[in-house]
């Protein structure tokens, strides 16, 4: 009976301290450093795509399908990364809204090669947009990654202190 009491204590210990381990995995908040790094670069890529276009001898309409791309692609890459997040966190996603992101992501992609590809620029200036677009769509989805994860470490923080 004493050797049950000890296996007993010692697998939930063991059990105990994995879970610990793994609570401990999952508070790991974002560092300060690495927060403003992902503000910088989102930000670095929307302003060097915005002036970018301002100051292309471009028509305006042109201007604003590159403009308006770039809108469809940060918030494209922002649901698809909280769509994926839900999804890896076990709460409910419907495969319809998980599925339109992912089309949504990739429309966006396509619609800035083709206009790239067809555009009258520099392939110096195509490249730019490209990196710009890119690097944009990065930040947006570094900073939607960092916003959540310290969100929800303030939560389980605070439920823990309650």
């Amino acid at each position: 009976m004493n050797y049950q009491t000890t296996v007993s204590s010692n697998e939930e210990t063991k059990k105990h301290s994995r879970k610990n381990k793994l609570k401990n995995d999952l508070n790991q908040k974002p560092t300060s450093a690495y927060v403003g790094a992902s503000w910088g670069v989102v930000i670095i890529g929307l302003l060097s795509y915005c002036i970018g276009l301002w100051n292309a001898s471009m028509e305006l309409n042109e201007k604003g399908y590159y403009f308006s791309i770039l809108l469809m692609g940060i918030y494209a890459v922002i649901s698809l990364q909280k769509a994926v997040r839900d999804k890896a966190e076990k709460i409910k996603v419907s495969e319809m809204y998980y599925s339109i992101s992912w089309v949504i992501v990739i429309a966006s992609l396509l619609l800035l090669i083709v206009g790239l590809r067809n555009a009258d620029l520099l392939l110096s200036e195509k490249g730019f947009y490209a990196i710009s677009y890119l690097l944009s769509l990065f930040g947006a989805i570094t900073v939607q990654k960092n916003t959540r994860d310290t969100e929800f470490i303030n939560t389980t923080a605070e439920k823990e202190n309650s």
